[in-house]
């Protein structure tokens, strides 16, 4: 999560909850949020799963105390729909970068494409692109690609849980990705051209949906940067960002001394590892953990005002 505490010009105040923004495309997420920061007068926010410049769509923004649950949301399911070009390999592997080789494009039938496509779906290994936000002794890769320094990003094993042809022609086509984790829309693209053995790059991408969140409605910055108001009353609740994850209902006792630290050991639950802690009102009290002897210990506390 990229996360900033210092305030934006002109007076803050603490605002908890999830804002889904629909990132506009030509802009850095964190740029994005900066943006709608400084428009709610929030003074603490951050993203959760940055979005490329080019991308447009869903980039969940954790408000005050909604930043203790942006962890979660970090391997979170995703999907996708990008329009990938064939023929092409580009620096970033996107539309934004310089044209590298331009090769010709082998004829393609929608079977043939389709059963491509299928092969990379599971548990696959994906080199992620040079010009990526991971980092190298501390340094982002897109920093040192930048100046010149050749890099090369680890392997690493990523979740490709479908890909859907959506339409083609005879160098372009548009897919439906739902995937894990980690995943790069641009280096699939790169590796089915190369698959292909013409290359490609991504021309466009936007992220529809983040779980928990589904198709929930977005936010777009115009609208909130005009009617800040408006976007608040808008806010979802921190509970929102954790729905789905296994939880345990303490009465008012439990729940406060949970919140102070206190271990618990609740009785008929199925579950160990992380889960939810949640007070008699309904509302978020702390992250937890239950250990294989039943005992609930608080790894973040959520303060409410």
């Amino acid at each position: 999560m990229r996360r900033t505490g210092g305030g934006p010009a002109g007076p803050t105040t603490r605002i908890d909850g999830i804002l889904l923004l629909d990132k506009p495309g030509g802009m850095s997420s964190n740029a994005a949020l900066q943006r709608v920061k400084r428009a709610l007068g929030a003074d603490k926010a951050g993203h959760t799963g940055s979005l490329d410049p080019m991308a447009t769509g869903m980039l969940p923004l954790c408000l005050g105390e909604a930043t203790k649950v942006a962890g979660l949301l970090l391997g979170a399911r995703k999907c996708y729909f990008a329009h990938v070009r064939l023929g092409t390999t580009t620096t970033t592997l996107d539309a934004d970068g310089a044209v590298l080789e331009q090769r010709a494009v082998p004829p393609l039938d929608d079977g043939a494409l389709r059963e491509l496509l299928a092969r990379y779906t599971g548990s696959i290994t994906q080199r992620p692109p040079a010009y990526s936000a991971i980092k190298r002794d501390g340094v982002p890769l897109y920093r040192l690609a930048r100046q010149g320094i050749a890099v090369e990003a680890p392997l690493r094993e990523v979740v490709i849980e479908s890909i859907e042809l959506l339409a083609r022609d005879t160098e372009t086509f548009a897919i439906r990705v739902v995937c894990g984790s980690g995943t790069y829309i641009r280096s699939l693209a790169a590796d089915i051209g190369e698959a292909l053995g013409c290359g490609a790059h991504l021309v466009a991408l936007r992220r529809a949906w983040v779980d928990p969140f589904g198709d929930a409605a977005m936010l777009d910055l115009d609208s909130i940067e005009a009617a800040p108001d408006a976007a608040r009353e808008r806010l979802l609740p921190l509970e929102a960002g954790v729905a789905g994850r296994p939880r345990v209902d303490f009465a008012a006792g439990e729940a406060a001394a949970i919140a102070h630290g206190i271990a618990q050991a609740p009785a008929g639950l199925d579950w160990t590892g992380p889960g939810c802690a949640f007070g008699p009102d309904g509302h978020l009290v702390a992250l937890v953990e239950r250990s294989a002897d039943g005992v609930v210990r608080a790894r973040r506390v959520l303060v409410r005002p």
